[in-house]
């Protein structure tokens, strides 16, 4: 019996997917649970399997690419088939026969004559040499038709004979060679080389639809920038204690846990401690209301080859940091295998973007609409600093916190950043929540 695969429902509120890739084609022979697709959604990637072993075909107008509702039959399984038995692939096309050779144009062949102009010839046509030009041209034995002139109506010019004639121009100024020595030879004029250019790449150009996450991702953006009054405050931290905690525990910690060590853990406690002493940070405003929450969902902002997804660590405020460095890792490899859920995405309060990881020093994120506000982490870099009146060289950070105004204020915004600050400097201090 044939078996339609249709488009699952991936999350409230979705009514349409796009069909990202097939994994298998029309005709091939699919085992269950085997991934058939990957489909794309405005939040999600999400994998569509097999729910039994048949030959798969492809309806039209479900290519990869296409646009589909949810509900709608993409594809087909003959659940009868057996392997080896589905539709035959479709017949290779001929080959395209090569074009004939190209003749090369016809090379013609030319004179010397031809191919360069002769200037007028002074001596036979022209008698009325000048007594200089005369005396040298008897003298050496210069025929002067055979020297072109450079003067008015092609006359010889006395430059013209001296430079017909080798080793003529330094007899006046040095002593006449020995009859053994030969002439000098003339040095030959320097040869411009052009620059080889290729061809010109104007108006080579492709248009390529965006993904359905990635005009997702647009239009929160865009959303947060015209919606939200967003400002951003910049702080800057030590980090010589954590990177010397890390470098202390780093074999013992992966021996126990599987996993190295990082930042993540640090700034995710330090986040959830700031945002308890300053709620509205926290929070956000519905119509002419503002949302408090008692909970600490925090987004970790994930770059993936489908563009930027901020999946959550839902309650973290009850993991360890080593609890909050598992679930890091485990949404990056969910990030990186394209298996991050609608409900991964979902209920975050606050959220924090690392573009230290690509080399930034310093930038302003946006916040993920409808959150309040968003914290920034940047590249580490070594920087002099006056540290109890001498200069000492200190690992250091940029952090920035970009915020809603509406709901967050200009002090709460840097006390709730130097709380982060003391808390990652002092990093005893998240082991007893002060």
């Amino acid at each position: 019996m044939k078996q339609e695969i249709k488009v699952p429902a991936v999350g409230e509120s979705i009514t349409e997917a796009t069909i990202g890739s097939w994994t298998k084609k029309s005709g091939d022979f699919v085992k269950r649970n085997e991934v058939l697709m990957l489909l794309e959604t405005d939040k999600a990637s999400v994998e569509v399997v097999a729910e039994n072993d048949g030959v798969l075909t492809i309806l039209p107008g479900s290519e990869a690419g296409a646009t589909v509702l949810i509900g709608a039959t993409v594809a087909t399984l003959d659940t009868d088939a057996k392997a080896g038995a589905g539709a035959p692939a479709p017949a290779a096309a001929g080959a395209v026969p090569p074009p004939p050779p190209v003749q090369p144009a016809a090379q013609t062949s030319a004179s010397p004559a031809q191919m360069t102009a002769a200037p007028a010839a002074a001596g036979g046509s022209n008698p009325n040499l000048s007594p200089a030009v005369q005396r040298i041209v008897t003298e050496n034995q210069i025929d002067p038709s055979q020297v072109a002139g450079t003067g008015k109506d092609g006359r010889l010019t006395k430059g013209d004979v001296l430079a017909a004639t080798p080793g003529t121009a330094s007899k006046a100024a040095a002593p006449a060679a020995a009859p053994s020595a030969a002439p000098a030879p003339k040095a030959a004029a320097p040869t411009v080389v052009p620059v080889a250019t290729g061809p010109s790449k104007q108006g080579d150009k492709k248009l390529v639809p965006m993904t359905t996450i990635r005009k997702r991702i647009a239009e929160k953006l865009k959303e947060a920038q015209n919606t939200a009054a967003l400002l951003t405050t910049f702080n800057e931290i030590d980090m010589t204690k954590v990177m010397e905690l890390r470098a202390k525990y780093k074999d013992k910690f992966k021996e126990k846990f599987g996993l190295n060590l990082g930042f993540n853990g640090f700034f995710v406690k330090a986040s959830v401690e700031a945002l308890k002493a300053y709620p509205a940070v926290n929070a956000w405003i519905v119509g002419t209301d503002i949302e408090y929450h008692n909970y600490y969902n925090i987004g970790i902002a994930v770059s993936t080859e489908k563009g930027l997804m901020v999946p959550n660590i839902k309650d973290a405020d009850t993991l360890s940091l080593a609890g909050v460095e598992v679930a890091v890792r485990d949404l990056a490899a969910k990030g990186r295998d394209g298996k991050i859920s609608p409900n991964d995405l979902g209920g975050g309060t606050f959220s924090i973007t690392n573009g230290g990881v690509f080399g930034s020093l310093l930038s302003t994120p946006i916040v993920n609409a409808p959150q309040s506000a968003i914290l920034g982490l940047h590249k580490i870099q070594d920087r002099p600093m006056a540290v109890n009146g001498k200069v000492e060289i200190r690992p250091m950070m940029y952090v920035a916190l970009t915020y809603d105004h509406r709901i967050v204020d200009g002090k709460e915004a840097v006390s709730f950043l130097v709380k982060i600050k003391e808390l990652v400097e002092d990093p005893e201090r998240l082991l007893l929540e002060i």
